[in-house]
């Protein structure tokens, strides 16, 4: 079943185009790149979310129950990395994750960075991102492997292989409202895509932003509980597909009192 959903693309420009964060010094500003609204057609995968594949899809959604109750006290909270600031939820829900990804996607060893909770609330320090968009380009996951490890094991790492992979999951309540959509990677063609900064304080990373394209082939899995997670790549350095996405406003069947609570976890993923 196919639902009518409104995402917001990139802008092809010649000009250079930017995320700047936390703008003046002040958590939560925000300045973005030009985004165009756009209805497009989504599939519904609840029927059938088998017929995707990590390994040549590159995402999958999982039943997945976690001893974690509580992520979070406050609508803002971030962990930069997974190196510094742990609380005892983050250790028990990392070792949570890294026997999902050993499991599921056959990880050697991961590492995981960042933990996000987004809340759909004007309030909310952070929110879902609802710009159509991957979070790595090459040059910036390469980067960001250096940031995290070092050049020593990222040398490592590039002579193997290696991933970026985000797990997504609903928080408290089951999605009603502004679920994550997906682009199939086969209807993303290379003229779409564009690089993208991200402008924070202390550094500079890059994306990729999506431009509009009518043959885009968007899906997601509806009605998701926290009791279930999507999978998916990101950045492979051996070719793995890694999946364009945003959140998406239902244009039907989507009110609701409780806003979308999720939590989104980058992990770094040596294979095997």
């Amino acid at each position: 079943m196919s639902e009518a959903a409104i995402v917001n693309y990139h802008i092809k420009s010649n000009q250079p185009q930017a995320f700047q964060f936390d703008v003046g010094g002040v958590i939560g500003n925000l300045i973005s790149p030009e985004l165009v609204p756009t209805k497009v057609s989504v599939k519904d995968m609840r029927d059938n979310p088998d017929a995707l594949s990590f390994e040549t899809d590159g995402i999958t959604f999982e039943t997945h129950k976690t001893q974690v109750k509580d992520f979070q006290k406050s609508s803002d909270f971030q962990v930069s990395s997974g190196f510094q600031g742990s609380s005892n939820w983050q250790d028990k829900y990392d070792e949570e994750l890294k026997a999902l990804l050993t499991q599921k996607i056959g990880a050697k060893d991961v590492i995981i960075f960042d933990h996000t909770v987004r809340i759909d609330d004007p309030d909310a320090g952070r929110k879902p991102a609802r710009n159509v968009h991957n979070d790595y380009s090459a040059k910036g996951a390469k980067q960001r492997v250096i940031d995290l490890v070092g050049p020593d094991k990222a040398r490592e790492l590039e002579a193997g292989h290696y991933g970026f992979v985000n797990v997504w999951r609903p928080v408290e309540h089951t999605i009603k409202t502004s679920p994550l959509g997906f682009i199939h990677p086969n209807t993303v063609k290379d003229q779409d895509w564009m690089n993208i900064e991200l402008i924070y304080p202390d550094r500079t990373g890059q994306i990729l932003g999506v431009a509009a394209n009518q043959d885009h082939d968007w899906f997601y899995l509806s009605q998701m509980t926290p009791e279930e997670v999507a999978i998916f790549n990101i950045y492979d350095n051996k070719g793995r597909p890694f999946l364009a996405h945003s959140a998406l406003d239902m244009e039907q069947g989507r009110t609701s009192q409780i806003p979308r609570k999720s939590i989104e976890s980058r992990t770094l993923v040596q294979y095997k």
